[in-house]
């Protein structure tokens, strides 16, 4: 019985070798990098679990009742060796993977801009990233390129070899983005913007998905990604361009009705400040953004004033000049601007001797 479970075993192990293991075989830089993390990871842990599964069966098969020339000694407890060895391998394994991931988590923070392209190619100087702006939704992805202005939906396209910014947010539910061709999954939460840096070193078509249980349309949750040289990509840009589609707060509105499995769509052109406002929450109509909420919250919050302030900022998604909106609010707060100023929009206070004569100008 046991030779069957062993053949049947193989079996099952060699027909799973023709899989596609992307995770590791990827073609993006970032992705191989990770991949090899895996392979790192799993190899330091195989020290230990290929002995221990080796004497698990040693043990059963040397110490079974039928074997008689095993030696049976039920008085014995204790092992100082067999302890050093038990604890001190399994900790050092425990060490150099500590050390091995807090490096890895480092070098790959994806925040942090690419510091190559790949293995043996170095970050050019020259070359900026292309900034992709990405809104998980009811379900389904778009994307925004605010260098051409242009908007698509389950469809995105980058340049071989050139850095790519993903800035991900959600307008619903927690989502998260991944592409395993280029990189690790990403969070989408809404309000709040994430950030992936990543590259493609290979042309092709790969998938994209979310990564995480978002409803009942989650399983079509799924969009092409094109990896093209520049000539390709230009043409693609070009022909979104061509497409006589605006995403502006009405298209976006309708874009925000559940869907499954929907088609590609093309935006030729997006309105300025759309990825502000859907960051903030606030792209449809009629709607107070996050960044004027705080704005509000500053200048007295609840109550009649928080009430009036609420009326005056609807609809507005930043204040092109906040000071003069300030004194029209809260002149009796006037000493004090820069300190509030400063506290909206993260930024270090300024001093109260450098606010108080602004004040009086």
């Amino acid at each position: 019985m046991w030779v069957f479970r062993i053949g049947l075993s193989l079996a099952l192990f060699f027909s799973l070798s023709g899989c596609n293991l992307v995770v590791l075989s990827p073609s993006g830089d970032i992705a191989a990098q990770q991949g090899d993390l895996i392979v790192y990871a799993t190899v330091l842990m195989l020290i230990v679990i290929i002995p221990v599964t080796a004497l698990t069966i040693f043990f059963a098969l040397h110490y079974k009742q039928s074997n008689e020339d095993a030696a049976y000694e039920p008085e014995w407890d204790h092992s100082v060796s067999l302890e050093i060895v038990v604890w001190a391998v399994p900790l050092a394994i425990i060490i150099c993977l500590a050390g091995l991931n807090w490096v890895a988590t480092h070098r790959l923070e994806p925040y942090d801009d690419l510091k190559r392209i790949s293995e043996d190619t170095p970050i050019d100087p020259n070359v900026t990233p292309l900034e992709v702006q990405v809104v998980a939704m009811d379900w389904k992805w778009l994307f925004l390129y605010p260098e051409y202005g242009i908007a698509t939906v389950n469809e995105a396209a980058a340049i071989v070899d050139r850095p790519v910014e993903w800035k991900i947010t959600s307008a619903t539910v927690m989502n998260a983005f991944y592409i395993p061709e280029m990189a690790g999954m990403i969070y989408a939460m809404a309000g709040m913007q994430t950030e992936l840096n990543a590259v493609i070193n290979a042309p092709g078509v790969y998938e994209g998905f979310s990564a995480n249980y978002s409803g009942n349309g989650f399983s079509d949750m799924r969009f092409d990604f094109h990896a093209l040289d520049e000539a390709g990509f230009e043409a693609w840009v070009k022909e979104v361009k061509d497409a006589p589609n605006t995403l502006d707060q009405h298209s976006y509105t309708e874009l925000q009705v559940p869907t499954t499995a929907h088609d590609v769509t093309y935006f030729g052109t997006t309105e300025g400040g759309i990825w502000d406002k859907i960051l903030n929450m606030c792209a449809g109509t009629n709607e107070l953004c996050l960044n004027d909420m705080k704005m509000v919250d500053a200048l007295g919050g609840g109550g009649l004033d928080g009430l009036y302030n609420r009326e005056l900022f609807r609809g507005l998604c930043s204040a092109d000049d906040p000071e003069s909106l300030f004194l029209l609010l809260k002149p009796e707060h006037d000493p004090h601007k820069g300190e509030i100023l400063s506290a909206v929009n993260h930024l270090p206070a300024l001093p109260l001797a450098q606010s108080q004569p602004e004040a009086q100008n």
